[in-house]
């Protein structure tokens, strides 16, 4: 089956850097409309300015929203509603949380908050908003998760509320694909590792952190952005049919099985 199908719309939340970017581009290449979220505008601009030049046409739709409001969720889903119904959407939006300002529980609770907003409510409302657009059949749900969310965090970067948030989105993204199926939507979680060209991954980091990182994996490199579209935009297309309610790691064998 070709898993090129001209103008299907989707929506990839966290779309103006890294992963999202990322995959804007492989599902605009792919022949979809996409509709690009996240809080900043000008990434989301950039986004759209990068792939629409290398597509060769205007594909890329961005849509600021900050993902952990419900109205301002609310108003991005009646603006979605005007494009059509939606064929494609992926949960991308999250971010590390920083670390408590103090040992207080009250400063503890608020970063837990946070981090739980920031990479869990940001999904659930976003797919609450759209459940009743996503198209039946057909529809694809894809959610970024984290190889954190798999095997636990290790230090500052993925312990604590980002890799509890991100394994919380397994047993939710469980429990659309039994609520979805019988629709025709297919619901899986892609869990990704170590992807340097990320603002996850970014500035901040020594050299020893990234070369242990690299050392984790079985390929002996860290991931790009495009690794793990490449494998959004097969979750999310056609073909994908029966591949649904799985957790798909994308970590160069950094994590195995699932």
């Amino acid at each position: 089956m070709d898993v090129k199908t001209a103008d299907r719309l989707a929506v990839v939340s966290g779309g103006g850097t890294g992963i999202g970017r990322a995959t804007a581009r492989q599902l605009a290449e792919a022949g979809c409309r996409v509709v690009v979220l996240g809080r900043r505008a000008e990434p989301l601009e950039q986004t759209r300015k990068e792939v629409d030049a290398a597509v060769g046409g205007p594909r890329v739709i961005p849509l600021a929203v900050d993902l952990t409001d419900p109205e301002q969720v609310a108003r991005a889903a009646g603006a979605i509603a005007a494009l059509g119904p939606v064929d494609v959407l992926v949960n991308n939006a999250g971010a590390l949380v920083a670390a408590p300002a103090d040992d207080s529980l009250a400063a503890v609770a608020e970063a837990w908050r946070r981090g739980l907003d920031g990479n869990l409510l940001t999904a659930v409302l976003l797919t609450t908003a759209l459940l009743g657009q996503l198209r039946q059949p057909g529809g694809r749900l894809v959610v970024v998760s984290s190889a954190a969310g798999q095997r636990g965090g290790a230090g500052a970067h993925s312990a604590g509320p980002y890799a509890a948030a991100k394994a919380a989105l397994h047993g939710w993204a469980f429990g659309l694909a039994r609520q979805l199926g019988p629709e025709g939507i297919t619901v899986n979680v892609l869990a990704p590792g170590y992807v340097a060209e990320t603002e996850i991954f970014g500035d901040g980091w020594s050299e020893e952190f990234h070369a242990a990182k690299v050392a984790d994996t079985l390929v002996g490199r860290a991931g790009t952005p495009e690794d793990v579209a490449g494998a959004i935009g097969y979750l999310a297309s056609p073909a994908a049919g029966y591949l649904t309610g799985q957790v798909i790691g994308v970590n160069g064998g950094a994590v195995m099985g699932s």
